[in-house]
């Protein structure tokens, strides 16, 4: 499968690459800095290109059987992340080539209350509400969208750098805690469901997420 991947030299997105070239697939990141990308992303094909620009994402999508977003906006810069979303949809609809977003928790129901948690301190503290409001914006974009072809991946409340297990659940739109009330998974692991995800679709123009 021909994977095209968008903040392929982040921190979900360099671990998506991994999995895919695990897999067997062939992989082309999409950075803004080639000369930085080399050195962390290998057997890759490296284009320059920019997920805002929907003629970017057209044109480099043309060819592809999946394209994912792995994007974060500097901080600051939040509200890029829904006018980011309209851009990559608004360029799939040309190509009708298959996104996988990689979004945020906010938008998630907290399994108590069934409210949303992006006010819910205990799963987003103060520092990170902006991110959580923006990634909620972004998933309302996909909502509206009837014409592309798109999957939403929510991590869950805690995603970071970790080991690969290979084991993770799935739900759609509640935030999925363990035994002990935590919410959370490795940037590995959340790369596993994308793959999985993306060999075998289940989620087409929905969400869902992943945890331990």
């Amino acid at each position: 499968m021909r994977i095209l991947v968008f903040g392929a030299s982040g921190n979900v997105g360099r671990r998506v690459v991994a999995e895919a070239l695990q897999r067997g697939h062939e992989v082309t990141a999409v950075v803004r800095d080639p000369d930085r990308a080399r050195r962390s992303l290998e057997n890759t094909t490296i284009v320059v290109g920019n997920a805002a620009v929907p003629q970017d994402v057209a044109r480099l999508s043309a060819d592809q059987d999946v394209v994912v977003s792995a994007t974060r906006p500097k901080p600051g810069s939040e509200h890029e992340h829904p006018s980011t979303a309209e851009s990559l949809l608004k360029g799939l609809r040309l190509t009708g080539t298959r996104l996988i977003l990689v979004g945020g928790a906010g938008s998630l129901n907290a399994p108590d209350t069934g409210d949303t948690i992006v006010d819910d301190p205990r799963y987003v503290a103060p520092a990170w509400r902006g991110i959580a409001v923006a990634c909620s914006q972004q998933y309302a974009v996909c909502q509206e969208e009837t014409h592309a072809d798109w999957t939403y991946l929510s991590p869950p409340a805690l995603l970071q750098p970790g080991k690969r297990t290979g084991s993770y659940r799935k739900g759609r739109d509640t935030l999925i805690l363990d035994q002990n009330g935590l919410s959370m998974i490795s940037m590995e692991d959340l790369a596993v469901a994308l793959l999985d995800e993306a060999e075998v679709p289940q989620h087409r123009r929905e969400r869902f997420t992943v945890a331990y």
